[in-house]
């Protein structure tokens, strides 16, 4: 029988709570000073992620294979929901522009707004006053909603799909390579996938698709083990650098599991502020400062120390930053909320508002695709709520 790691490790980690809870309550401090002190509520909400997390995975595969291309049955059906509802989508752009500007623009001729807007940048004149949409209520409700279907559908498609075909079992089966079960071999395994993990770690913060599921994990505003717990429930549905890429050269799958249980448990201990620095190790490996710093919403701590297992990597690709002032924890917009619903599915939410009052494909995609800062900045400009 096959056991994960991580389940393996339940009993360590409330072990380990209940020792840093001990150690906070003979060093304590001035209440709400201390963004470490374990609080009722935050410390429920993160365990009940992780308890999420970790019956994630088996609900997903219910859900998602019936809808995978080349596994399951609605597939197509899927794919055609997702096309219809962006025809009509596209059908709903020309009306509303025809509604707001009373007329198409004539064929093969530059639109006087986009004109505006060539002269704007080059100096030339003072920006135009922004038209009013006067699209009825109904038709822009329906006309986000065809939106949002399009972009979810396409997105779900696309995610599936990559997460098919590039499975460690089905890479493994494509490799002339195979580097054994040995010690080498597990070795091969964890700094693969420590390597990988910086880069899908690093996209996690530069894309709003990655990002809506791993801010998750920065929710809280306080740090302590319990936070380590705080995990995501809907990676299945992302577009990640595959592990199944270590497959391809010779490692088996049952090895990339164990790697990702020991990249997973070491990530544990690094969620505290009951260590402080810990001298040479700090160049080599990620520590609980350098994670301190990944956890802080300061500008200066903003998408810095991505790595894993080895801080090597932020160290090497120029994303490594000193913990050298006080952290603020959390998200740079806090949710204010304990409800683990709430928790997992704010991003999406906001998102989905975005793409439905975006008005044109390029502005949707990129409310998806792009940075959250970019998107943030944006949705004032673009009148999203």
């Amino acid at each position: 029988m096959k056991i994960d790691l991580t389940v393996a490790a339940i009993p360590a980690f409330i072990g380990a709570m209940a020792a840093e809870y001990a150690w906070q309550r003979t060093h304590p401090v001035e209440p709400g000073t201390r963004a470490g002190d374990y609080q009722l509520a935050d410390t429920v909400a993160s365990l009940s992620m992780g308890v999420g997390s970790l019956a994630a995975p088996y609900v997903a595969r219910r859900l998602l294979d019936p809808v995978t291309p080349g596994v399951g049955r609605h597939a197509r059906t899927l794919l055609a929901i997702g096309a219809a509802a962006a025809v009509l989508t596209t059908v709903g752009d020309v009306v509303r522009r025809r509604v707001r500007d009373g007329a198409l623009p004539d064929p093969q001729t530059v639109p006087a707004d986009v004109r505006e807007v060539q002269e704007e940048l080059a100096g030339i004149r003072q920006a135009p006053p922004t038209r009013p949409d006067r699209t009825p209520p109904a038709l822009r409700r329906v006309h986000g909603g065809l939106a949002v279907s399009a972009v979810a559908s396409t997105a779900l498609i696309t995610s599936t799909t990559w997460a098919a075909m590039t499975s460690g079992k089905r890479l493994h089966a494509r490799s002339p390579l195979d580097l054994g079960t040995g010690r080498w071999a597990l070795l091969a395994a964890v700094l693969g996938w420590d390597f990988i993990y910086y880069w899908n770690h690093r996209l996690s913060h530069e894309s709003r698709w990655l990002w809506a599921v791993h801010s998750v994990h920065h929710s809280s505003e306080r740090y302590n083990l319990s936070t380590a717990l705080r995990q995501p429930v809907a990676e299945g549905v992302t577009l990640t650098v595959p592990y199944g890429l270590l497959a391809l050269a010779g490692v088996r799958p049952a090895l990339i599991e164990q790697a990702r249980g020991i990249n997973l448990i070491y990530q544990f201990w690094i969620h505290t502020e009951t260590i402080q620095r810990l001298g040479w190790v700090e160049k080599v490996f990620n520590t609980p400062s350098h994670h301190r710093v990944h956890h802080g919403s300061n500008r200066d701590y903003l998408d810095r120390n991505h790595g894993s297992i080895l801080i090597l990597w932020d160290r090497l690709f120029g994303t490594f930053e000193e913990e050298d002032e006080p952290v603020v924890y959390g998200l740079t917009s806090n949710i204010d909320t304990f409800d683990p619903v709430r928790i997992a599915t704010h991003e999406w939410r906001d998102i989905a508002a975005d793409v439905a009052a975006a008005d044109s494909w390029h502005d949707r995609w990129s409310f998806l695709l792009r940075p959250p800062g970019w998107a943030y900045a944006r949705r004032p400009a673009a009148g999203v709520a």
